[in-house]
């Protein structure tokens, strides 16, 4: 596994491999992100950033595949919870390491608060949805 800089510098340079842009590397890319500029600068960079990469891997960003707006908002406020709630004095890896191995690391925590229709939805992918089915929170319990 890339070590976390080496992973952000391959997501922001467009060179990583499609098969390492894993569910793993977008929380890990996430959190370096929004530990170095917060939540709403780190969103813009990934909207950005997440498109990118996708176009170099011949991924089209459309109404059923590439970027999704609002699962991209929902783990930046979940990460920026999790980061929020941890000790400051932890090194940076070890504070994403809590972010991809708690229950936030799991695929299908979004169905928590989304029903699938609606998250899978074209407009969600387009802009950003609120939760139809309980508030976004962190969630503490194991899935």
């Amino acid at each position: 596994m890339l070590t976390l800089t080496d992973l952000v510098a391959a997501f922001r340079a467009c060179s990583l491999p499609k098969e390492e842009w894993t569910h793993l590397a977008h929380l890990r890319v996430g959190a370096w992100h929004v530990h170095h500029f917060g939540g709403a600068a780190a969103l813009a960079l990934l909207r950005t950033g997440i498109r990118r990469l996708n176009d170099s891997h011949g991924t089209p960003n459309s109404n059923d595949t590439g970027y999704h707006e609002t699962i991209t908002i929902a783990y930046v406020r979940l990460i920026e919870e999790i980061l929020a709630g941890l000790d400051a004095g932890l090194p940076l890896e070890r504070r994403v390491e809590r972010v991809t191995h708690g229950p936030v690391a799991e695929r299908s925590v979004l169905f928590r608060f989304w029903s699938r229709d609606l998250l899978m939805s074209a407009r969600a992918r387009a802009e950003w949805v609120p939760p139809d089915l309980a508030p976004l929170a962190t969630p503490v319990e194991p899935l």
